[in-house]
């Protein structure tokens, strides 16, 4: 409310006598304080009121041959709402008297007047009108914050008893507006929160403001409204009677929760997958040395007999580890996709023959009553999903590990639905990697005992399982996440105890890409045809067992290694002035200077070359453009042998 006369513009008064003589001396008492209208007409007065929306006070004679003053006056009540004083003789007191009990005037003087008693009379009535202008101005903008704020409002005397409440407020305790007027929270809410309310309302009185954010139980009625909610309530000023009453505020925060929770989660899986990545660098050099020097020991050895099999067991034990490390890599940061278009309704339906006998192979003679059944419902969506972008063989992985979890859980049987949908996106899903755009949805959904949400937070971590032993790794759905991510994708599970569970593999839609564009295969290469002479080998290898088992395999090829501990080493003996190079086989991730730091130094030296590179595990950005000369690690030599004669038929670089 403005209340600084420096900053207020002066009141409007509009004069109304059928007398000029009278205008004149009403605009001299009134023009130094007032900006002041006249008008001899009581009709033009009525047309100026219609116009004009600034007027403060009327000041209008009674008997004037038009019309009456109360007349006028009661008609001005259609187009203003300003203070109204009638001017009048001891004649017409009778007019005045029933103008007043008609409310269509505040205050009336006597002709001839007093001036100033009657400019006092304007003042007051002019103040009054801002007053009450003010006012409703203030009761319109509480009303429209009432009725138009998304969190729940409400106002309470000092006996705690609501005197204004909008309906988000009521919605809360299950009641209208009018239902709360007038009543307590604890009279209103359910008996499961009176502890919580009183608790409240005693740091209230204790502290002024009391805030709490609270999770609803499912039955409690507003939760319907929102799970997670954020209460606030403050101590207002003194209220008309002098007491101190209070505001309290009621925010739904469930999306902010849900939105925090998927962000915890999106962060606690980078950090897993930063560790997996981490640990995989170090379990594949370890498995490289294992594996290399298992192989290199076989080779000495009698093809057959009691030592020949035990370094295959050794062997074969080795390669499960190494298998499962390719797994965790898949997880921290999937390796080996070759991308392309693909129709993910008929990838589905081809998989049909295959989703059944697994099923049926995996329940065999665990199930109870109904065996479980499968179905590939594409109805609601064949004709108009378009193409995405995505490796089709881990596509029917994924589908087919969620099947398989489906089956695990429904020990007693039941259907198995695999569905697919159009999804859109319209804004960018925090914490996880949905943005805006269109996503082929793929749908597994089971009958089974679902999970509680303390399982349901756990659900992609890898080596966590639910399943007894000897039924699953805890890589599974891992593995999965792992995957749709890398493309581009999310993974969202729904899941309550006793009312099955439901997985979404949402897909981004991408335009068809070109066979070249592709990215190549990173996957072991086969053996190849001998480069037919021996080489010159530089290894460059920090781990100083898998640059033994890395010579050892070359040297049992014929070719000429020289060994180096780091990239420094092998630059320095490089511009020492080395003999021929035929081939660098360099290590990517090494203390001081990287694979990639240390091969430009060479090609520096030497032009055109030759390198392969090798990765326990590496990102993208530490890995050379293309993939045909780099070698993952643990290989066998066989596969080394292969890279070899690949990258020598090619022409140097």
């Amino acid at each position: 409310m403005n209340t600084d006369p420096a900053t207020q513009a002066r009141p409007v008064v509009l004069l109304v006598d059928d007398e000029a003589e009278i205008l004149v001396a009403l605009t001299d008492l009134l023009e130094d304080t007032f900006t002041v209208l006249s008008t001899t007409s009581p009709t033009e007065a009525l047309e100026i009121l219609s116009t004009r929306n600034d007027v403060d006070v009327i000041v209008s004679d009674q008997r004037m041959p038009e019309m009456g003053g109360d007349v006028m006056l009661a008609r001005a009540r259609a187009h203003s709402d300003a203070q109204a004083i009638l001017l009048t003789g001891y004649a017409d007191i009778g007019a005045v008297a029933a103008a007043l009990n008609q409310g269509r005037i505040s205050f009336y003087s006597h002709k001839p007047w007093d001036a100033d008693a009657l400019r006092a009379m304007i003042v007051q009535a002019a103040d009054y009108h801002r007053l009450e202008r003010e006012l409703r101005t203030e009761r319109m903008l509480l009303h429209g914050l009432l009725d138009n704020l998304r969190s729940g409002l409400g106002f309470k005397d000092a006996q705690g008893r609501f005197i204004r409440i909008n309906q988000q407020a009521a919605d809360f305790y299950g009641r209208d507006v009018n239902a709360c007027l007038g009543h307590t929270e604890e009279e209103l809410c359910d008996a499961d929160l009176l502890p919580l309310i009183r608790a409240a309302q005693a740091r209230l009185r204790a502290e002024g403001r009391d805030e709490e954010m609270l999770e609803l139980p499912a039955h409690i009625r507003g939760a319907a409204q929102g799970r997670w909610r954020e209460i606030t309530r403050v101590v207002l000023g003194a209220l008309g009677d002098g007491s101190a009453g209070s505001v309290v505020i009621n925010r739904d925060i469930t999306r902010q929760q849900e939105m925090a929770a998927r962000l915890r989660q999106a962060e606690k899986m980078q950090a897993l997958g930063t560790l997996a990545g981490g640990i995989a660098h170090d379990f594949n050099n370890l498995l490289t040395v294992v594996l290399g020097s298992l192989e290199l020991v076989r080779d000495m050895g009698p093809e057959e007999g009691p030592m020949a099999r035990l370094l295959d067991n050794a062997a074969a034990a080795a390669q499960r580890g190494a298998s499962l490390t390719r797994r965790l890599l898949n997880f921290s940061r999937p390796r080996d996709l070759s991308l392309e278009p693909v129709d993910v309704n008929a990838l589905l339906h081809g998989m049909k023959d295959l989703l059944a006998q697994t099923v049926v192979s995996r329940q065999g003679k665990d199930a109870r009553g109904q065996p479980c059944s499968i179905v590939v419902d594409t109805a609601a969506s064949d004709g108009v999903l378009p193409p995405v972008c995505t490796d089709a063989g881990q596509l029917e992985l994924a589908v087919l590990n969620l099947c398989i979890n489906a089956v695990d859980a429904m020990p007693g049987g039941g259907m198995i639905v695999v569905s697919t949908a159009l999804k859109q996106v319209k804004e960018i899903v925090a914490g996880t990697n949905l943005v805006p755009g269109n996503y082929v949805m793929v749908s597994v959904t089971d009958q089974g005992m679902g999970m509680s949400p303390d399982t349901l937070a756990r659900v992609f971590e890898p080596f966590f399982t639910t399943k007894d032993v000897g039924r699953g790794t805890g890589l599974g759905l891992s593995m999965i996440y792992g995957f749709i991510r890398h493309v581009g994708g999310e993974v969202q599970v729904r899941s309550q105890p006793g009312e099955g569970t439901r997985v979404d593999l949402c897909l981004p839609v991408q335009g068809g890409i070109r066979a070249q564009d592709q990215p190549l295969p990173t996957g072991r290469p086969q053996v190849g045809a001998r480069s037919g002479r021996a080489l010159h080998v530089m290894v460059v290898d920090d781990e100083p067992g898998v640059r033994a088992v890395t010579a050892g395999f070359l040297r049992a090829r014929g070719h000429d290694v020289l060994e180096y501990s780091s990239g420094t080493a092998a630059v320095n003996a490089m511009e020492a002035g080395l003999g021929p190079i035929d081939l660098v086989i360099m290590d990517v991730m090494m203390p001081g200077m990287g694979g990639l730091e240390t091969v430009h130094h060479l090609q520096a030296l030497r032009p055109g070359l030759r390198v392969l590179y090798l990765t326990g595990y590496a990102s993208a950005g530490a890995l050379p453009a293309g993939s045909a000369n780099v070698m993952h690690k643990p290989f066998t030599q066989a596969d080394l042998a292969a890279h070899i004669d690949r990258i020598m038929q090619r022409p140097p670089d």
